[in-house]
């Protein structure tokens, strides 16, 4: 009986001293999360991050639905995003740091994440962890699955897309763990990008000597909800846009950011195209065979990895640099005739 006892008593005493070390962890992070009409994918999202209220801040981008009600629902304090300004996901992560930090000055970690994501357990405590034991390392991201891989073709491309490689990268995703005052000294996110504005983040960051690292841990459930041929296009006509803007803010050496990707994609998606029409005029048996280039890219593409969807993978690679050139133009549009960037959605 008195063994019993004193077995409880340690018990609890052990419970009680993982406690406050749990706690001491959570008390450090704030969570900003951004959404637009996620519906049914937002509330997944908060009650995946329940333990964390009420340091999480919503920030809505002019949702149609009820987001903004769930998010104060789920004990978030939510933010609604002026709407004389255009949205962008760079300015509603930086309304949402700016408002979590006014509320909790002593956080020392935040965690970004886009609303159609589920963090998963024990993500976060095991990504402060790591960045307390690595002073040198200001971002750290982890696996990103997506929640139906098998439901499109497209939702199939997202989940390869996000697969990274384990260790340092050059760059992470808009889903990930940053110490608050490497992002504060740093200024945020350029605000006026409309995609791309967290490798443009982690370049200066680098620069001022910071890592970004990824961990083989998972980190959360993505639900890209590409069903459509439209919204794949857009998508991708966007990340061209992205890449037009990334290399004209930092093309030049050491980086060349995105100048292999903005290459490509005028290559594939404009110039050539435009001399295999012009050939029509001139000798159309040259522009036949110039066309016959986009078929072997799609086969050369096919057989470079051992998949066995690459096929569908390779012919829409090859296409999408059509729409990443459409991107590209509208980028050039925008900026030398002065027009302000409006965000290209896609869902």
């Amino acid at each position: 009986m008195v063994l019993n006892i004193k077995m409880h008593i340690q018990l609890q005493a052990n419970k009680l001293s993982k406690k406050p070390a749990y706690q001491a962890i959570n008390v450090e992070v704030g969570v900003v999360i951004i959404g637009r009409n996620e519906g049914d994918r937002l509330i997944q999202c908060l009650k995946s991050l329940s333990k964390f209220t009420p340091q999480i801040v919503y920030v809505d981008s002019s949702s149609s639905d009820n987001s903004l009600e769930e998010a104060k629902n789920h004990g978030a304090h939510a933010v609604s995003l002026d709407m004389s300004q255009g949205f962008t996901a760079a300015r509603a992560r930086n309304a949402g740091f700016k408002k979590i930090i006014e509320i909790y000055p002593d956080l020392t970690f935040i965690q970004f994440v886009d609303g159609d994501c589920e963090v998963l357990e024990g993500w976060i405590e095991n990504s402060v962890l790591f960045l307390k034991n690595n002073s040198h390392v200001a971002v750290v991201n982890g696996v990103l699955d997506e929640r139906f891989p098998n439901k499109t073709i497209y939702n199939r491309m997202c989940d390869s897309e996000w697969k990274t490689p384990t260790g340092e990268l050059k760059y992470c995703g808009g889903n990930a763990l940053m110490r608050v005052d490497a992002f504060k000294n740093e200024g945020g996110f350029l605000p006026d990008l409309i995609a791309g504005e967290e490798p443009e983040l982690c370049i200066r960051l680098r620069r001022s000597g910071w890592k970004i690292w990824h961990l083989n841990h998972p980190m959360m459930l993505h639900d890209a909800n590409i069903t459509s041929f439209f919204q794949w296009w857009k998508r991708t006509m966007r990340a061209g846009y992205a890449f037009a803007e990334g290399a004209n803010l930092h093309g030049v050496a050491p980086e060349y950011h995105w100048i292999k990707e903005s290459r490509r994609a005028w290559f594939w998606g404009f110039i050539l195209p435009i001399i295999t029409l012009v050939m029509f005029f001139l000798n159309w048996k040259i522009a036949l065979i110039l066309l016959l280039v986009y078929p072997l890219q799609i086969v050369k593409l096919t057989f470079k990895r051992n998949n066995p969807i690459n096929f569908y993978f390779a012919f829409f690679l090859v296409l999408g640099k059509f729409a990443e050139a459409i991107g590209q133009l509208k980028f050039l549009k925008k900026r030398y005739l002065k027009e302000k960037a409006q965000l290209i959605e896609y869902k």
